[in-house]
């Protein structure tokens, strides 16, 4: 999927860009990818130029919402296919996304990239390969190539997911890799099967919620991360805490207790289970 290097508005960016216009200020400075760079925009009284090419003045944005210029207008960065994915901005920067307005990524304390950081640096992925099970928009693979791993083998299911991806300025891009991140579209509860036995010394491991990918919960499947896995390997697996609150039900010792079963050693860590292979 071809990325996307055109500039993303919010609506803050779209009224300081009308208020420039409106103050007679001929350019105006500022990030339009989500922080990344920061650069000088052309102000004319029809339409704005950046990196070279010009757009015209957005119309009412809405709060909570990335827009994208996709060829004849501003539109939301968002996909409606009998569930709503969309790109959601943050006030760190690194955005998150959210499918029918459940946020997918921990937002409220740090960025999401920051959390990922955390997480990823439980595997100590410094010259090793590395099996990240769910893509997502690739936090954890993008802290992987910063932390300097050998290979990260990524899968993600959603082809919405990956549109995301590839408008996303903070996931990485697999063409910039040097071959060292490794991105497939493939449902990894069967791709796992294909395999080789302890090909992976680390693996990461960010499912959907249980309601939603219950197979990527069960033993079976953990008997599969423990086959591709070598001996002393480390594997993170993000549970957060859900129903704790309402029914007391404790999921990282329930997830804990399971991996245990397929061949691990495991205790809780951060908001998930932290397990080596025995």
């Amino acid at each position: 999927m071809p990325r996307y290097h055109g500039p993303l508005l919010t609506r803050p960016l779209g009224d300081a860009l009308h208020a420039a216009r409106a103050g007679g200020h001929a350019t105006w400075q500022g990030s339009l990818d989500l922080g990344r760079q920061q650069d000088t925009v052309a102000l004319s009284t029809d339409h704005w130029t950046w990196r070279g090419a010009g757009y015209p003045y957005p119309g009412k944005l809405k709060d909570r919402t990335l827009y994208w210029w996709d060829l004849d207008a501003f539109a939301p960065v968002s996909r409606y296919a009998g569930t709503l994915i969309k790109l959601v901005p943050t006030e760190w920067n690194v955005p998150t996304f959210e499918i029918d307005g459940i946020k997918m990524l921990p937002t409220s304390k740090e960025s999401p990239l920051d959390d990922a950081r955390r997480k990823v640096a439980l595997v100590q992925p410094a010259g090793k390969t590395v099996l990240d099970t769910c893509g997502g928009l690739g936090y954890f693979a993008a802290c992987c190539l910063d932390a300097g791993v050998a290979r990260v083998q990524s899968f993600e299911k959603n082809e919405d997911v990956l549109w995301l991806r590839a408008i996303n300025p903070w996931s990485p891009d697999p063409d910039a890799s040097g071959g060292r991140l490794q991105l497939a579209h493939a449902d990894v509860s069967q791709a796992i099967t294909t395999l080789p036995d302890a090909a992976f010394d680390a693996i990461l491991h960010d499912p959907p919620r249980f309601g939603i990918a219950g197979e990527l919960y069960s033993l079976a499947f953990y008997q599969q991360l423990a086959r591709v896995l070598r001996k002393g390997g480390r594997l993170f697996h993000y549970t957060g805490s859900p129903n704790k609150l309402t029914s007391g039900r404790d999921v990282p010792r329930e997830v804990a207790k399971r991996l245990e079963t397929a061949g691990f050693k495991a205790e809780p860590a951060l908001d998930g289970v932290l397990a080596s292979r025995r």
